[in-house]
């Protein structure tokens, strides 16, 4: 290539740096979507921890000790035990230790019982 003014050194220095641009611009823009992607799939699936107001101490249940933790899966409590947020419905302790919503596994065999072990739930 034969550069024979100033403007040209500019140019050719123009594209090339503009050639970098694109390049980093073709891997970040797959390497974003990618975790942008992986980040939803992990939020749906996992459910985050769901804070549960209770005159008696807030209840903060975890999804993910559950699921990681436990090996349960999504459909072992949903839509069984409990439906969408927007139609739970409030449960006594009684009624828990009767097998409904939490003490349906929480009954002393499947994992502790709701029966005297308040702490392990309620947290003041």
């Amino acid at each position: 290539m034969n550069i024979e003014e100033p403007h040209q050194v500019a140019d050719c220095q123009l594209i090339m740096k503009e050639g970098k641009r694109m390049k980093n611009a073709l891997f970040w823009i797959p390497v974003l979507g990618i975790s942008l992607w992986l980040g939803a799939a992990q939020a749906a699936v996992g459910g985050g921890d769901v804070t549960l107001k209770n005159k008696g101490g807030d209840v903060i249940f975890s999804h993910g000790a559950h699921i990681d933790g436990a090996g349960l899966e999504c459909a072992a409590c949903h839509d069984k035990l409990y439906l969408s947020k927007a139609q739970h419905r409030k449960v006594s302790m009684k009624e828990m230790q009767k097998g409904k919503s939490c003490g349906a596994c929480h009954n002393g065999k499947n994992a502790f019982s709701v029966k005297g072990n308040c702490s392990n739930c309620h947290k003041k």
